[in-house]
């Protein structure tokens, strides 16, 4: 009867009496152990009479499993696979064919254990057979296909609103914007303000080579343009004219990939703005500007954060750069001596300042050539678009101090305060230290009207100590003490 019930969906055994022969319980048992992961035993009344589990995890899942007998199996499993136990054992006890049903066990720490069971009667007395398939690694596998599922939808939204951003900005810019192919140097894309410098249409535009919105004598300049940067990544900007003959404007181009396409975002500028604005700038500031990139010391113009806005000749050339497009955009602190701590000391003095001189420090050349410096900076807030200035003198060629021109040791704590960032803090310890000595040495000579030996006392140094460390701070006439 167990073997037709089961197999009934396929073709059954035809002679189960003479296949099985005297088939006893514990064989019986063994049988229905090894062809499931679980096994229950239920009376007519609902109530687990015995429980076998065939894998040792899923045991350890099912925690407490082997008090389940003598209870009910409604209490054993989820409040929502209830109806699917009821259904279960309904279907075993009538003529239907029974069905696999996904049923929730109770498990570790009040976790569910998912497992496939199929119920089948035994006997007249309403005892059913529970075969049950362990359900975790496929659970786990549709877990994992439901988050991964989340997760890329995650990414269409947030690549959608970008590219959504993107066309807001593409399309609201006022400057004139191409995206061309960079293999073909044909128009992709234009936005409105591209498509009426040109007083055509966005159909006119599209699929068009660029020259051709370029005169003659300017489109090989833009052609050769365009080619540098494909290859190098960027180009100086270069000035052409329109094919109407009339407007000038000044191209510039920039590399970025696409979908395994190179692309280039290409923008033009009227030249006629770009004089505008230099005309309405006075002459004196036009000259001010001539001597500070024409001044021997490096001259840096940064964003409130350290980004190089823009830099003279002199810096140039401390940094090893060839031209100021490859330090545009970069942070200062590339450069200097100490990334990380430098330009953070030079940034929040200048916050709390607005000011500061003389910072000593190293600068870094593109290979590896480095120099003394010493930095004056200044924060220019006034404005809509505050920045930083930095003067960057190089120090090398200044003579070493000897001993009569060395730096006069500190006398104060407003003078030893202002070496913090000059110099390390072992150096600021041992300045400190010996500013101390020196100004307690001073007052025990004051108060003993220059007796040496009562100083000595007073400071409980020997006299011998006493004159080491005059000599060492250069106090009071030894020379005479000698001759005495």
């Amino acid at each position: 009867m167990l073997a037709r019930r089961v197999l009934s969906v396929v073709k059954a055994f035809k002679a189960p009496k003479n296949s099985f022969g005297n088939l006893d319980a514990e064989s019986a048992a063994t049988l229905v152990e090894v062809s499931s992961d679980v096994a229950l035993i239920i009376d007519g009344a609902g109530v687990i009479n015995d429980i076998a589990v065939h894998s040792e995890d899923l045991f350890a899942e099912l925690t407490g499993c082997e008090q389940w007998v003598g209870q009910p199996w409604l209490d054993t499993v989820m409040t929502d696979s209830r109806p699917k136990v009821e259904a279960l054992l309904r279907e075993a006890g009538s003529s239907e064919q029974p069905m696999w049903r996904h049923i929730n066990q109770i498990g570790l720490r009040g976790g569910s254990v998912p497992i496939l069971y199929c119920g089948v009667q035994v006997g007249d007395d309403g005892r059913v057979v529970v075969f049950g398939r362990d359900l975790r690694a496929l659970s786990a596998l549709q877990q994992r296909l439901v988050d991964a599922q989340q997760s890329m939808e995650r990414d269409y939204a947030r690549l959608r609103h970008v590219e959504t951003r993107y066309r807001l900005l593409f399309e609201m810019s006022s400057e004139a914007v191409l995206v061309l192919d960079a293999a073909t140097q044909k128009v992709a894309d234009a936005n409105p303000a591209a498509r009426h410098l040109f007083h055509d249409t966005a159909k006119g535009v599209l699929g068009r080579p660029i020259v051709d919105v370029f005169d003659p004598e300017s489109a090989p300049l833009v052609q050769g343009h365009l080619s540098l940067v494909r290859t190098a990544g960027r180009a100086d900007d270069v000035r052409a004219r329109l094919a109407d003959g009339e407007r000038e404007v000044t191209v510039s181009a920039s590399l970025f990939r696409q979908e395994a396409a190179s692309l280039l975002l290409v923008r033009l500028s009227p030249v006629d703005a770009h004089s505008a604005i230099v005309a309405d700038v006075p002459k004196i500031k036009t000259r001010l500007l001539q001597v500070v990139e024409s001044a021997p010391d490096g001259f840096v113009v940064t964003t409130p954060e350290g980004r190089i806005l823009t830099a003279n000749a002199a810096f140039l050339d401390m940094a090893q750069l060839p031209s100021e497009e490859l330090a545009r955009g970069e942070p200062l602190e590339r450069w200097l001596g100490r990334p990380g701590v430098d330009l953070d000391v030079l940034i929040a003095n200048l916050r709390q300042r607005g000011t500061i001189r003389l910072f000593a420090t190293t600068l870094r050349g593109e290979y590896g050539e480095t120099s003394e410096v010493e930095i004056s900076a200044v924060s220019v807030v006034n404005g809509g678009h505050p920045c930083l200035g930095f003067s960057i003198r190089n120090i090398d060629r200044r003579l070493s101090p000897t001993p009569s021109t060395a730096r006069e040791m500190p006398r104060s704590v407003e003078q030893l305060t202002e070496l913090i960032g000059r110099v390390s803090l072992k150096d600021l310890v041992r300045e400190a230290t010996d500013m101390i000595e020196r100004l307690c040495i001073e007052s025990a000579l004051e108060l003993t009207g220059d007796n040496r030996a009562s100083a000595a006392e007073m400071l409980g140094l020997s006299r011998q100590s006493l004159y080491v460390k005059l000599r060492r701070y250069g106090l009071g006439d030894l020379a005479e003490e000698t001759r005495n």
